[in-house]
């Protein structure tokens, strides 16, 4: 974009936003890029979407809002969440459910409901391993309890077991499959070693892969139970000091999880696409694709240690040693005796949804959420998320209480059962589709809020500037904004990788897996999405040492990074309920679709085989419609001069869009997930152009062919839509006297 595009007071943040965004796409430097963004934006230029009166209005109102979060405030809701276990279905879930229902009402949200869904759900009854060849070992299954941190001495914590794993007993030979993904089993294959019927044990990253993955993988191998185990290369005292003295795990720490097969179809497993609400119809269990069918067990590397360096079989390949002072071997000698008992049944889960209606737009809906289920305390997943919330939530309180109403509803949910398969999220996305799909902005997530210093912040591209543009106006410090924060931090990772400092444009990860609650909103019913969070060293995820006393000895000491989230969290919710055109950026958007098509040709070869040109030029055509309407928007919102038909229609083709990409027929194979251009990959990696990406992935060359004509023709009803907007757009300003 050049700078004549913008007309008198349409040179605004927004511009400065294109010039950064676009300096990540042609090599310029960040410095050079925000010399000239500086120059191009007047003090008070307005913001992008908004006219100068409401640009003025809608600073007032921000400014007005961030004093209000309190970091010791944030600090009393994460004690409150964090005090006892809380795993989905569990009674204190529920009562936490009822607790932040009571406080949102008191807050003064308009509508306060507590949505009910029946789902599948699985809870352990019992678990035991033992060694019994070539040496007898029963392994504990606990984590310690430290004097240092009395919740560890908690009875109410379990002891090792994973969600949706089949009940079972096996004895069977012990093989060490490294981190459980195909290529490993093919390794083990090649060295003479059969894994059907063994009992796997695979580490939890190396490189990553969901656990979900590594238990369908060993499904299909054969295997007769697997046992996962956190290595202490990946997260422990390999990379630092153990908790309680550091933020590592130590050898009793236990990585809890589930194995749902989430990835093909998310939610309640028994009703695959529609809402599990009481008396919904419900698929028998053993027709449901996304519950595992092996035994499956996590255990702390102390219990891992003695059937590793039992093994006397083939030396492992050097990228599969792991951090323990042993010889890691393929297997050999080591027998093992392992059995789980589970409980399964149809539970109730519990969805809180607050609701403030705008006063003008009540028909376009600004969603947020954070899970609440943890495996055990969840200090950082989910509670430090769940205490962002509820500062954020009393601030817009104390807003709404001073007179203020948002022009468009907010929404925001505390979601339960996201651990076990983003089930709360789904259900309630699924119940809501068709609304969602009519009236949803964005959907903002939050999870783990707070886990160190480091801004990450992930969305998809539209929404990509805006992210940025809030970054400056939210203050991290007296005279650093956390778009400052941000940038350093970032440039500090970068230094670490020996690349080259990130320009704005590469702040934002457009790349969107899944594994969070987003997914429903992005992939099922096609909402702008965006998933935030604050990160450190981290190594208790899942386990009883994910705490109080960790949180505060070490991810966000004095709660600074939780109420901060709280204040960029809220503004952007603030920027979107209030533009009077939704800041979207869809020029941007067509520049991310050609490097995805790109991304595809390097992993397969796609060109070679497929004339990928037709579908090239479509998108440089969507890539010009979105430029020219992302600027023809800003600038009419910027005049002040727009009517409310024509703001309006703007509007309307701004939420089709997202929407656009959405094919009902879904992805092969997992007709669930219906995003043309965003899935995940069984590992929960992002996977763009789904559609495409796997079929030139197996060298399906003519279904890729069909394909790459599919999203053509997608691409192609988005750049209509965008060129008929700025039509609209055109014709309203040349009316205009």
């Amino acid at each position: 974009m050049t700078r004549s595009a913008w007309k008198g007071t349409a040179g605004t943040l927004a511009a400065a936003g294109l010039l950064l965004f676009a300096a990540g796409r042609q090599g310029i430097s960040a410095q050079d890029a925000g010399a000239k963004a500086a120059a191009a934006v007047p003090a008070a230029a307005p913001l992008h979407g908004y006219s100068p009166a409401s640009s003025k209005a809608e600073r007032d109102l921000e400014k007005k809002f961030a004093a209000i979060p309190s970091s010791d405030r944030a600090r009393d809701w994460h004690r409150i969440f964090t005090a006892e276990p809380h795993p989905a279905a569990s009674p204190r879930n529920n009562e936490l459910a009822r607790i932040i229902a009571a406080e949102w009402k008191k807050q003064g949200w308009d509508e306060v409901t507590l949505r009910e869904y029946d789902v599948w759900h699985s809870a352990p009854k019992s678990a035991a391993l033992e060694m019994t060849a070539p040496s007898h070992y029963v392994a504990g299954l606990r984590e310690d309890a430290y004097d240092a941190d009395p919740d560890t001495k908690n009875p109410s914590i379990p002891s090792a077991y994973m969600g949706f794993s089949a009940s079972g007993e096996v004895t069977a030979p012990v093989i060490y499959a490294h981190s459980g993904n195909p290529e490993d089993y093919e390794l083990l294959k090649k060295n003479g070693i059969d894994p059907r019927g063994k009992i796997a044990m695979v580490r939890y990253s190396n490189p990553y892969s969901y656990r979900g993955f590594k238990a369908l993988t060993a499904q299909r191998m054969g295997v007769a139970a697997l046992i996962i185990y956190s290595d202490p290369a990946e997260d422990g005292y390999v990379k630092g000091k153990v908790f309680p003295d550091g933020p590592w795990g130590p050898e009793s720490h236990i990585q809890h999880g589930a194995i749902t097969y989430d990835f093909m179809v998310p939610g309640d497993p028994q009703t695959p696409g529609w809402a599990s609400v009481p008396g919904a119809r419900r698929i028998p269990i053993e027709e449901a694709v996304s519950v595992p069918k092996v035994i499956c067990l996590p255990i702390p590397w102390r219990d891992a240690k003695p059937l590793l360096e039992n093994m006397n079989g083939p030396e492992v390949p050097k990228d599969w040693q792991g951090g323990l002072p042993i010889k890691y071997r393929l297997g050999g000698a080591v027998e093992a005796h392992l059995k789980v008992e589970m409980e399964d049944g149809v539970k109730p889960y519990y969805v809180v949804d607050a609701r403030m209606i705008g006063a003008e737009l009540p028909d376009e809906w600004v969603v947020m959420g954070n899970h609440r289920d943890a495996w055990v305390f969840g200090g950082v997943d989910p509670s430090s998320g769940t205490a962002t919330m509820m500062e954020l939530t009393r601030a817009l309180g104390e807003l709404h209480k001073q007179g203020w109403r948002p022009k468009r509803t907010l929404i925001i949910n505390s979601w339960d059962g996201e651990e076990y398969g983003l089930t709360g999220s789904t259900e309630w996305g699924e119940q809501f589709a068709d609304e969602l799909r009519a009236k949803g902005v964005a959907y903002l997530n939050v999870d783990s809020s707070t886990s160190g210093p480091n801004l990450h912040a992930t969305g998809v591209p539209s929404l990509a500037p805006l992210l940025v543009e809030v970054s400056r106006a939210v203050e991290d410090s007296p005279g650093v904004s956390l778009y400052d924060s941000w940038k350093k931090s970032a440039a500090d990772r970068k230094k670490v990788d020996d690349e080259e400092e990130s320009p704005d444009g590469k702040l934002v990860n457009v790349e969107i897996g899944s594994g969070s609650d987003h997914t429903v909103f992005l992939n099922f019913d096609g909402v702008s999405s965006v998933g935030l969070g604050f990160s450190g060293p981290y190594g208790v995820y899942h386990s009883a040492y994910d705490n109080f006393y960790w949180m505060n000895h070490f991810g966000d000491p004095g709660y600074h990074y939780h109420a901060l989230m709280s204040r960029y969290w809220g503004q952007l919710a603030l920027r979107l309920s209030q533009a009077d055109v939704l800041p979207f950026d869809f020029g941007i958007y067509g520049a991310a679709l050609r490097e995805f098509v790109k991304q595809v040709d390097k992993r397969t070869g796609l060109a070679a085989h497929v004339d990928v040109a037709p579908l090239l030029a479509a998108i440089g055509q969507l890539e010009a419609a979105g430029r020219a309407f992302t600027e023809q928007a800003a600038a009419a919102a910027a005049s002040g001069r727009a009517d409310a038909a024509t703001l309006a229609a703007v509007n309307r083709a701004s939420l089709a869009y997202e929407r656009n990409w959405l094919d009902q027929a879904g992805i092969p194979g997992r007709p669930w997930f219906k995003h043309l251009i965003y899935a995940c990959r069984y590992t929960y990696a992002h996977l763009e152009l789904p559609r495409l990406a796997e079929p030139a992935e197996a060298a399906d060359w003519p279904a890729a062919k069909v394909q790459a004509d599919r999203i053509r023709q997608a691409v192609a009803a988005n750049t209509a839509l965008l060129t008929q907007a700025s039509a609209t757009l055109k014709s309203a300003a040349g009316s205009r006297p």
